[in-house]
């Protein structure tokens, strides 16, 4: 009996350890899951949305006190701060990455286009004239109040007998009339009323080759496109375009743009007369030895010209053979100085022999001398105004030196080069090709246009008209 009590005692002294033996305690909470969340998911370029991040443990519950790093898996689309400010960068979808203790999760934000507010058209005139052109502009603001660059409008006219409008906003005035031209983006338009008014009487210049006159090869006011006559056209990459408005009395003209640094701005050649190469295609029938020959241009620099004259402008050409060697070439350009000037050159001996080889073979020329022009039409009081410019070539007779160069301004005579041996007895070609030049052998200084009308080439004295739009006179 005394042995079975101590044993209950043992037993009882057992259990009496504690009322939590036995038990478990809880896991310590890990960090399993990062969930990422982006408000707004999407907004647009320039404006910014708010990520934040909640870390759970593996029992799902939230933990407090996590650091979150941030950071963006498409850094051109939006950026991302360390406070979790997302910014819209660009249109698109970026995907926002949160990190904590070793765990990730993303959300994507979705960049957008800043949404158009209005748009706005301007025309610096109310009117245009059939038969002319306006160029009008459109304004495009967004949301933020900011201009929209480079915006791709949409224009449309509402009446296209009275006036069309070209991708760009060039209004073509067609009847008289009003009309209303439209401009829209992204479901936002702006417009402009205008008004087409008749077309005024063509100046004598504006329709010069409308009207046929003796001894003319080639005319070319630019009214309609004869660019294919010429048997080569070098645009220049664009640099050398026909262009409404800019050439003489607002009519249409050639428009000569320079790059900063540009040497080449495009240029005419033009062949005429018997030619040595079926390629120069002349303008003519193609049969006549030219042994005189004047043509002539109307030159107008923008205001605000600077540099001096651009060099080459054009030059009269006896082409000799098929490897294009000149037997004879007069050079009209500005030789580095503010006025325009000549400058002969003979592409073969005294008595006619050939010895140049092919296309400006310099070495090969006998010069006559350069002949300066005395009016600075370059300078900084000349440009802006339009000059005529004419100049005469004659070839010698065989054995004789009794060969003529003339230019003239404005009708006034610039410069002359007399008792030129051109070609001793060569007779083989006459003068068969002119090339109308934008060639600026150091390039131009700056960005800045010339504008060319009214190329005619005759076999008697051109003139200009009367009166000379925007000119100013030349000296003597």
């Amino acid at each position: 009996m005394v042995r079975l009590h101590l044993s209950s005692l043992v037993i009882v002294l057992a259990c009496s350890g504690g009322e939590d033996a036995g038990t478990t305690a809880p896991p310590p909470a890990v960090p399993t899951t990062v969930r990422v969340t982006i408000s707004p998911a999407s907004f647009f370029v320039g404006s910014t949305g708010a990520a934040t991040a909640v870390v759970l443990d593996q029992t799902g519950k939230a933990l407090t006190g996590m650091t979150i790093t941030w950071n963006s898996l498409n850094p051109d689309i939006a950026s991302v701060s360390d406070a979790g400010v997302v910014t819209g960068l660009a249109v698109g979808q970026a995907q926002i990455v949160g990190s904590a203790a070793g765990k990730q999760g993303q959300a994507a934000a979705t960049v957008t286009e800043v949404p158009v507010a209005s748009v706005a058209v301007s025309a610096t005139s109310v009117t245009v004239a059939a038969g002319k052109t306006l160029q009008l502009s459109a304004t495009v603001t967004n949301v933020l109040g900011a201009v929209v660059p480079n915006a791709a409008v949409t224009w449309v006219s509402s009446d296209p007998a009275v006036a069309t409008v070209s991708v760009m906003g060039m209004v073509a005035g067609l009847s008289p009339g009003a009309v209303t031209i439209t401009a829209t983006d992204a479901g936002k338009s702006g417009s402009a009323a205008l008004t087409v008014i008749p077309a005024p009487p063509l100046s004598p210049l504006t329709a010069e080759c409308s009207q046929p006159q003796p001894g003319r090869i080639w005319c070319d006011d630019f009214e309609s496109d004869r660019t294919a006559s010429y048997f080569e056209y070098d645009n220049g990459g664009g640099s050398f375009m026909r262009a409404a408005g800019v050439g003489v009395d607002s009519s249409t003209g050639m428009r000569v743009h320079w790059a900063a640094g540009a040497v080449g701005a495009g240029n005419f050649h033009l062949a005429f007369g018997k030619t040595p190469q079926s390629y120069m295609k002349p303008v003519d029938d193609g049969t006549a030895n030219y042994r005189e020959i004047y043509w002539r241009m109307y030159v107008r620099n923008q205001a605000g010209w600077t540099g001096g004259g651009g060099d080459k402008l054009a030059r009269g050409i006896v082409f000799a053979d098929s490897s294009w060697a000149e037997a004879a070439i007069a050079h009209v350009w500005s030789m580095n100085v503010n006025s325009l000037g000549l400058d002969p050159a003979s592409g073969t001996d005294t008595l006619g022999n050939v010895r140049t080889k092919e296309y400006n073979d310099f070495p090969n020329l006998r010069w006559f001398g350069e002949q300066p022009g005395p009016t600075p039409i370059f300078d900084a009081a000349h440009v802006g105004k339009w000059y005529c410019v004419e100049v005469h070539m004659k070839l010698n007779d065989a054995g004789m030196s009794n060969g003529l160069n003339e230019l003239w301004i404005n009708g006034a005579l610039e410069a002359q080069s007399t008792n030129l041996n051109w070609l001793g007895s060569f007779n083989a070609f006459g003068i068969n090709a002119i090339f109308f030049e934008n060639y600026w052998n150091a390039g131009s200084p700056v960005a800045q246009e010339r504008y060319i009308d009214n190329l005619v080439v005759s076999t008697q004295r051109i003139g200009c008209g009367s009166p000379l739009p925007g000119a100013a006179s030349a000296r003597r």
